[in-house]
């Protein structure tokens, strides 16, 4: 008697990183009505080690963000997530070419570059996504975004914090 026997292969999975936990932002570009802060979200990357056998079929997933409102350190009035924005930027997103990065998100100050994007990042905005997971499975895909706040001139000085809050759904 004979026998193969393979190794067990463990499933593969869906999965989100993020390159640090914090970015600060930085005044540049302000006016005499905006004032504004950006910075770069820290790269944020979905790896896939599934096998095509392991997706469900018609599956896709997507990474949506939302921040919560700008809380000030010393009782200034908070800065509604309204204000902030984003650019999502793709670093990598394969030979497929099925990733794609999500749509501009602008501030409530900012006139839509898209329509109804003018809303700032109050509810889950798309940062990355594809619509086919069968197709993209086996690899990884990187995205980051540029931020921007934008609050009015007359904003109180001090320290404000937020949670931005990354989700990845499929």
């Amino acid at each position: 008697m004979t026998v193969d026997i393979e190794e067990i292969r463990e499933p593969g999975v869906l999965a989100m990183s993020i390159a640090a936990d914090s970015v600060a932002l930085a005044e540049n570009g302000s006016t005499l009505l905006v004032r504004q802060f950006t910075g770069t979200l820290p790269t944020v990357t979905v790896t896939d080690t599934r096998i095509a056998e392991e997706v469900p079929d018609g599956a896709a997933w997507a990474v949506l963000g939302s921040a919560t409102d700008f809380a000030g350190d010393a009782g200034q009035a908070p800065i509604s997530a309204g204000h902030l924005g984003w650019s999502p930027n793709l670093i990598d997103g394969g030979e497929s070419g099925l990733v794609s990065e999500g749509e501009e998100v602008v501030t409530v100050l900012d006139e839509p570059t898209q329509p109804g994007n003018n809303v700032g990042l109050v509810d889950q905005e798309l940062l990355v996504s594809t619509f086919d997971s069968e197709a993209v499975a086996g690899d990884s895909y990187s995205v980051n975004a540029n931020l921007f706040l934008r609050a009015p001139a007359d904003v109180a000085a001090g320290s404000y914090n937020s949670t931005l809050t990354l989700s990845l759904f499929e």
